[in-house]
This record gives structure tokens, sequence and C-alpha cells, in this order.
């Protein structure tokens, strides 16, 4: 596991920096725009998406260069999104990666526009030559992430999740597997499967990488309400036990914490056993979904 905690701690320095670069310092009128930007994405976070972008990549050989670029990308429409769940017309948070969130250290209106900005920006990133010479596969990445993060994905996972917190009875667990595979899994997935798309993988592998990220998404869903129960603020970096207090949805709150933390690890080798077909250089991709249930923030 030291291994993976210096791989990630290193990838999460990279993909800042890569930040840094494709949000840039800006002197302009729009500059409190380009703060708020920055503020929301670079610094803090696990960078978890971000490193499957660079892992999946280095199984085929990508250029380092062209996978940082696919990882910010992933990253700010992840950022994008938390900056928007924080709202209070969402799930009215003042905290995040151990600070103020975005509209509470700016205002509502910019947070919305940085969300917005941010999006935006991850496609452009993407779309960009600079990410891939293949236009044929520029556009499967943005095709792909489109998908994960729309109305069938992420969007559609957070619009279950508000329904579910109105619903007279609680969900089965057919129908909190589906919410959470939209609103976090597919992101996940599809960060499992980019590196596959930039190195032109063959359809098996890339199968297989999206496999595990499907996998790998639910463990951490489950290992991320397991923590909402048991961390800390300060452990977490943002408000704890907000969820069962507001009625969300979750397998934990209909399994119990036992069986919840069970299925996390099901899923967890169910995940590392997708990989069996890279052989040890997926390996951190494997330690990584052991790390993904046991972690403590």
């Amino acid at each position: 596991m030291t291994d993976l905690a210096a791989a990630l701690a290193e990838a999460a320095a990279e993909i800042d920096a890569a930040l840094d670069r494709v949000i840039p310092q800006s002197e302009g009128d729009e500059s409190r725009l380009f703060e708020a930007m920055r503020y929301a994405a670079i610094g803090g976070g696990k960078r978890l998406r971000g490193f499957l972008v660079l892992e999946g990549a280095k199984q085929f050989g990508v250029g380092r260069s062209a996978a940082l670029r696919a990882a910010a990308a992933v990253e700010m429409l992840h950022a994008y999104s938390l900056v928007h769940d924080d709202l209070p017309a969402m799930d009215d948070d003042d905290l995040r990666r151990g600070k103020p969130t975005v509209h509470i250290a700016f205002d509502e209106a910019t947070a919305v526009l940085a969300g917005d900005a941010l999006q935006a920006n991850a496609f452009y990133v993407l779309s960009h030559e600079e990410t891939h010479a293949d236009p044929a596969v520029r556009a499967e990445l943005c095709h792909c992430l489109a998908r994960a993060a729309g109305p069938r994905g992420m969007c559609g996972g957070q619009m279950l999740d508000m329904l579910a917190e109105q619903a007279t009875a609680p969900l089965e667990e057919s129908a909190i597997g589906r919410l959470q595979l939209l609103k976090t899994g597919k992101l996940i997935e599809f960060a499992a499967e980019a590196g596959a798309i930039l190195g032109k993988a063959p359809p098996t592998l890339r199968h297989a990488l999206s496999a595990y990220g499907r996998d790998l998404g639910a463990a951490f869903q489950i290992a991320d309400d397991l923590l909402d129960l048991t961390a800390t603020p300060e452990q977490a970096g943002k408000a704890t036990g907000k969820d069962a207090a507001a009625g969300k949805a979750t397998l934990l709150g209909l399994l119990g914490p036992e069986r919840a933390k069970l299925q996390a690890e099901r899923l967890a080798q169910q995940a590392a056993h997708h990989l069996d077909s890279f052989g040890e250089r997926a390996d951190l991709l494997r330690a990584l979904a052991t790390y993904a249930i046991e972690r403590r923030n």
C-alpha cells in the first residue's frame, strides 16, 4: 500500500500542475471566474479519477502529457459536480476538501458560473489536438465523458438522489444501486476506460477496464457512505452525518454497516479480478481497489 500511497501523491502533484496549465490565471475582467475555477479544482482531493486515467493509459504506453490532459479534464468535470452539489439548492454544504465551499468563499452566482466553466473547459481540453493527434480518439473521449456526466449518468443520478429524499417508501437495493451507479459510478467508469480510449486498445481490454471502473465505483460509494457515518469532519474534509439526517437512499441505510462493508469488499475483489489479463503492470490498480474501501478520508 506504501507504493500506492507514493504513486497517488505523485499523480496528484502532476495533475495539479496540469490543472494549473489548463486553468490559467487571468488578469482580465473575468479574472474572478478563473480564480473561482482554480479554487475549486486545484489542490486537495484524492485525485482518484485522474489517477485511474493515468494508470489506464500506462497499460497501453500512452504518452504522459496526453494522459495528464485527459486526467485534468476528468478532474475538472468532477470539480464542477462538487461545486454545484454543495450549493444551497442541492446539499447546502459549507466545507469541501477541508476549506470553505466555492459559494461560501465567493458567492452563489460565481459558484454556478465556475461549475459551468469547469465543465465546458473539460471538453475543450479533451477536444484539443494536444490531447491526441487522432480526431476520432478525441471525439470518442468527449462522447463517453458526456454520456457519463449527463442525464444517463451523473446528472441523472443526482436527480434520482433528490427524488429519493421525497419518496414515501425506501428504495429497493436495485434502485439504490442504479442511483449510485449513475451519480458516482459512471464518471469513475469513464476514468478507468479513458486510458484505453487514448491507447486505441482492443475492445476486450477496454471492456475489462470499464468493468473494473464500474465495480470500483460501486465499492467506493459504499465506503464513502460508511465514512459519512463514522469519520469526523476533520478526517473527511467535509461535513459528515448529513446523509442519514437528510434521509438519503444508500446501501448502508438499507443493509446496515456490516452487510454494506461485506458488499464493498466483494465489489473490490470483483474489480481486481477484471484486471487479470493485464498482469503485474496493473498492480497499482488492484491496490487501488483495496484502498477504495479501507481509506479513512
